[in-house]
């Protein structure tokens, strides 16, 4: 087994050079932009970490590990639109560096990316790939769409938020690992426990990445501080703190 840092460096290495091009230029532009921001890489590595957990050849899990971190990219881009977010990982986000047009088409052109990069897997794994891939883009979208939802809504309790996250963030960790576990050639039975390995893994990160949004700086979360608190998003924090009555006045005032 390699050391995080190194599954990362192949990670990057992969993505090094500006790997995508074509024109109008100014659409691929945002696209080697985003990959080229940095980040822990954690998705695309957890495919690889999947694959060799199970003795498998971690060289056969690069087409996966590269789709989730494609994809994943692309949601950034779009979250960023949504939630009017000026700064992703200490740099001007898409939207801003460009305009919200370009985002949105970039962002879309991104996920078409992230399915040409999976068909180079093996032919023999497709079917379950896509399969576990499909099923977790809907997914992610489904988790936007209900955190979008709680915005406006003044009645989300913790299993709304948990469930909320564990699709918009989790459900891509556990398809991570799950990808790699399938390329490797487990068995249904290992590849859905590596899947809820992930998922279990991705809800604790979420409420961490909730917590360093209000009480994190800049400089240690790459992103505005308080974004959550300014878009009204219902975290883990504000469902906590609207339990007690006076902060449920407030919002009703302020909201």
């Amino acid at each position: 087994m390699q050391t995080f840092l190194k599954y990362q460096k192949k990670i990057e290495n992969e993505f090094h050079g500006n790997p995508f091009s074509g024109t109008p230029q100014n659409l691929y532009d945002p696209l080697n932009y985003i990959l080229g921001l940095g980040g822990k890489k954690i998705r695309p590595v957890l495919a690889l970490i999947g694959c060799e957990l199970y003795s498998g050849q971690i060289e056969k899990a690069i087409p996966a590990a590269l789709t989730v971190e494609v994809f994943h990219n692309f949601s950034l881009i779009h979250d960023d639109i949504m939630d009017k977010a000026p700064v992703r990982r200490g740099k001007p986000t898409v939207h801003e560096k460009w305009d919200t047009n370009t985002a949105i088409l970039s962002g879309d052109l991104m996920v078409v990316k992230a399915y040409e990069m999976l068909l180079k897997s093996e032919q023999i794994f497709w079917p379950e790939l896509f399969l576990v891939f499909n099923k977790t883009a809907a997914e992610v979208c489904e988790g936007q769409q209900m955190d979008m939802n709680f915005e406006t809504q003044m009645d989300v309790t913790e299993t709304d938020y948990l469930d909320m996250i564990r699709l918009k963030t989790s459900v891509l960790l556990g398809c991570s690992l799950k990808m790699g576990a399938i390329v490797a050639n487990a068995s249904q039975e290992e590849a859905l426990k590596i899947y809820n390995l992930g998922v279990n893994m991705g809800i604790g990160f979420q409420l961490m990445d909730d917590y360093l949004d209000a009480f994190g700086t800049p400089e240690l979360v790459g992103k505005q501080t308080g974004g959550d608190i300014l878009t009204h998003k219902k975290t883990i924090m504000v469902i906590k703190a609207m339990q007690k009555q006076t902060f449920r006045l407030y919002l009703r005032i302020n909201i």
